[in-house]
């Protein structure tokens, strides 16, 4: 089965950086899109980036573009989620899913069906 697991969160001052990382394994990864989401306290999941199999399309929500830059190194099975410009509207939860057909464009309203555990984001002002 497929497995995702997320790593590199933390606490960050606004305004600052973070990378996430997420580790894939079980599936020919190099043939699936790839998104970020994340869930804050009393809101429901929301999209955050998503990334075609091939990483040549991107998708971002509204409230990240400019600031998080999604990307895939399919040598080495991981999606990555840049996050510069930290506010404290992004502190949440975040997730790396993947999406279930091959070949997918990992757009916002793709079927995601493996899910790592999260990890924490956390900004502080």
């Amino acid at each position: 089965q497929v497995q995702l697991v997320e790593s590199g969160g933390g606490l960050v001052q606004a305004g600052g950086s973070l990378r996430l990382s997420c580790a894939a394994s079980g599936r020919t990864f190099s043939t699936y899109a790839m998104g970020w989401f994340r869930q804050a306290p009393g809101k429901e999941r929301e999209f955050v980036a998503g990334i075609s199999w091939s990483g040549g399309r991107t998708y971002y929500t509204e409230s990240v573009k400019g600031r998080f830059t999604i990307s895939r190194d399919n040598a080495k099975n991981t999606v990555y989620l840049q996050m510069n410009s930290l506010k404290s509207d992004d502190t949440a939860v975040y997730y790396c899913a993947m999406e279930v057909p091959r070949y997918g464009l990992g757009s916002p309203d793709s079927r995601y069906e493996y899910w790592g555990q999260g990890t924490q984001v956390t900004v502080s002002s």
